[in-house]
């Protein structure tokens, strides 16, 4: 693919683009308007990945293909949010009784490992070309780098509008966002190789870049593996949430307290609770929810009512004894 062709595909898509941007703010917040900016912006990421990794090769830029890479990671992100908005509208099924929201989870988690990969590969081959340097064709790799810039802002134009409605949206911008530092910092090399000659620092960026990616890695699949264990959501302060609960007034003791989430934004709560007799089970229930929705966005939860607590609620009621709390008595 040449260069000028590349220019009249984009030229092409941000003329659609504005159509959809001028467009799209009339009608409501559905899935198909999260839908359309995430095809756009899937299209025109991925055609803009497969030139700058010919271009990487064809140029023998190493800080190219680093920067290829990951966009493919912004690729695979906009995939996942893409297939996770359609496979989250099919219905809970006898098999599948929450549904197939965990899939959006298995993806992040098989991204998050292929990206690591890609990391330690790129640092590796930055590490055998800083003793065994390529000749790097710096315009070619200053015009892509700068294509890619491109590609990058208008990504996040795309995306900004539904962000902070969407979870799935907010990840996707957050990955373009720091792919567009990329693409600077290959703007960077290119420009350093053209003046100075030092080709060195295309190793360097490439270096950066992929330490840069490392530690976002490592955050995505501690986040994954948490979701996957079913631990307590990290928006979530468990303390503060028990503490809340406990200053509800008819409840005398709660225990098998657990909160966790089936994918990013599906959080979930089940807790044994003891009302006092003298309060009417429905009336401190009602309470226990409008809390858990309005300070703590919990809209499933699950509150099993006891007059006394359950036999062997000291130990083997609990997967965790700390679970159980009693509310002090005025």
């Amino acid at each position: 693919m040449s260069t000028e062709t590349t220019v009249l595909i984009f030229l092409y898509m941000f003329a659609e683009i504005n159509q959809l941007m001028s467009t799209e703010h009339s009608h409501s917040h559905t899935y198909s308007t999260a839908e359309r900016p995430l095809v756009f912006a899937l299209i025109l990421t991925s055609i803009f990945f497969l030139t700058e990794l010919i271009g990487g090769i064809i140029t023998e830029s190493l800080a190219l293909i680093s920067d290829a890479a990951h966009m493919f990671t912004d690729v695979t992100a906009l995939a996942i949010s893409l297939v996770a908005i359609k496979i989250g509208r099919r219905s809970a099924d006898l098999s599948r009784t929450f549904g197939y929201y965990r899939f959006e989870i298995l993806a992040a988690l098989f991204n998050t490992i292929l990206l690591f990969i890609v990391a330690l590969y790129i640092m590796y081959e930055a590490y055998q070309r800083f003793s065994h340097p390529a000749a790097i064709h710096s315009i070619g790799m200053l015009s892509i780098g700068f294509l890619g810039l491109v590609v990058n802002l208008i990504a996040m134009r795309l995306l900004s509008a539904e962000k902070e409605q969407n979870i799935n949206l907010k990840s996707a911008y957050l990955e373009v966002w720091s792919d567009m530092l990329g693409s600077i910092g290959v703007l960077f090399a290119a420009a350093i190789i053209y003046f100075t000659g030092w080709q060195a620092v295309d190793s360097v960026i490439a270096v950066m870049i992929g330490l840069w990616i490392l530690p976002r890695t490592y955050v995505l699949l501690k986040e994954s593996i948490n979701i996957l264990l079913e631990g307590v959501p990290k928006e979530i302060d468990f303390n503060k949430l028990q503490q809340a609960m406990c200053q509800t007034e008819g409840l005398l003791d709660m225990h098998e307290l657990h909160v966790w989430a089936i994918s990013s934004n599906k959080i979930s709560l089940t807790a044994h609770i003891v009302i006092d007799p003298q309060y009417e089970y429905e009336i401190v229930a009602d309470a226990l929810r409008k809390l858990l929705l309005l300070e703590f966005k919990i809209s499933h939860t699950t509150l099993q009512y006891e007059r006394s607590p359950c036999l062997g609620s000291g130990s083997n009621c609990n997967f965790h004894a700390h679970h159980r709390v009693r509310i002090p008595t005025a």
